[in-house]
């Protein structure tokens, strides 16, 4: 019986700059990875929700920015792992597009090598990982990822899209406490006209619709002067 041959992985480029995406192209197509390249934002968060093993996407995108893109797939439960590429190097952007759900985070100029590399490590770590729930549960509250429906004690709960994204962002920092602002860029978006003290506000509504007692919230928790953590 002749071996199985292992099927190829597929591999989303999203950059608009034509020389790197050509670069990439040729370079994981060299490597035996099966890929796609687009070069707007907007068309890359919809190519996105098919089914890839990998996602390489630049920041700095016409229609849609890689932060936005990379919080809406999260957002709507895909939980493809996703490369950044960024000729911003600010260690907030880091910050910011690891805590939104990036595997990696890679500065332009970058080494092709150095990227091939970690595409490599990315599918080996995706690979041996368990494979995440699309529910989280805390209280007696249960967040559908996936539907975007919130439930607290069997009863559904009527979030806004706002409220919910805020929610599925503190949440997915996982304990780590997130300032105003970086809730404020991950749900608004880094070029969005407004203050981060609406953060406040919203913060206020979730805890009167999932906190048992909204005045001393055990979930959604203020962190004094820096800013909110989710405690599960």
């Amino acid at each position: 019986m002749p071996d199985t041959v292992p099927e190829k992985k597929r591999i989303l480029v999203v950059e608009d700059d034509a020389s790197i995406s050509l670069g990439l192209r040729m370079n994981l197509e060299s490597e035996g990875y099966v890929t796609e390249v687009v070069e707007d934002g907007a068309l890359g968060l919809e190519a996105a929700r098919a089914d890839w093993d990998l996602m390489i996407l630049d920041v700095m995108l016409p229609h849609m920015n890689g932060f936005e893109i990379v919080k809406q797939l999260r957002a709507e439960g895909v939980v493809t792992p996703v490369i950044m590429l960024s000729a911003r190097n600010h260690e907030m952007d880091k910050v910011l597009g690891l805590e939104l759900g990036a595997e990696d985070y890679i500065t332009k100029p970058f080494s092709l090598a150095e990227l091939l590399a970690r595409v490599r490590v990315a599918l080996r770590r995706v690979a041996t990982k368990a494979p995440e729930s699309l529910t989280w549960k805390f209280g007696d509250v249960v967040v559908d990822r996936a539907s975007r429906q919130v439930s607290r004690a069997g009863e559904l709960v009527d979030l806004t899209a706002k409220e919910f994204d805020i929610l599925a962002t503190l949440i997915g920092a996982r304990g780590r406490v997130l300032s105003r602002q970086q809730i404020f860029d991950s749900v608004w978006g880094s070029n969005h006209h407004g203050t981060p003290r609406t953060v406040d506000n919203f913060l206020v509504q979730l805890r009167s619709k999932l906190e048992f007692d909204p005045g001393e919230p055990r979930h959604l928790v203020t962190v004094r002067g820096v800013g909110y953590r989710f405690v599960g």
